[in-house]
């Protein structure tokens, strides 16, 4: 009995913040796309708990443009002028599945873009050799186009 207490309240203690996380709603963003979200009534205040991984952008009416920016999951909070919480969210950015291949050689990783024919698409974790060469020649490009 003596150590069945401390037990069980350790796992009380464990169980409430996964418990906390679950009732905020979850939004499920992909990375390098873009969500248009409508925030609460009187919001004058956005923050996103780690901007590496997700952004905001607070437009007109309450509207902002939610930007996946890498792999994970963070939170945003929504305050009034008065700092007050209006509302919290779970953000989680995932890789989109559906047109990216992932070619695994060893330990080194390339991804292609197949809408429907596959090219090469820098993601993140691909080989630094990788995803070097490829950020490069869209580089290239992208200066090619706009030099005149």
């Amino acid at each position: 009995m003596r150590t069945a207490l401390p037990c069980a309240l350790a796992l009380i203690l464990l169980a409430l913040p996964a418990r906390a996380e679950s009732d905020a709603a979850v939004i499920t963003v992909f990375v390098d796309n873009a969500k248009v979200m409508r925030l609460p009534e009187k919001t004058q205040t956005v923050v996103v708990g780690n901007p590496i991984i997700a952004d905001v952008t607070l437009q007109k009416n309450g509207v902002v443009v939610l930007t996946g920016k890498s792999f994970g999951s963070t939170n945003l909070i929504a305050l009034d002028a008065a700092g007050a919480m209006l509302a919290e969210s779970q953000i989680r950015v995932e890789a989109p599945q559906a047109a990216v291949i992932t070619v695994q050689r060893g330990l080194d990783r390339e991804s292609y873009s197949c809408t429907p024919n596959c090219q090469p698409s820098m993601q993140l974790g691909d080989s630094l050799k990788y995803f070097g060469e490829v950020s490069q020649q869209a580089e290239n490009r992208r200066k090619l186009a706009t030099d005149r």
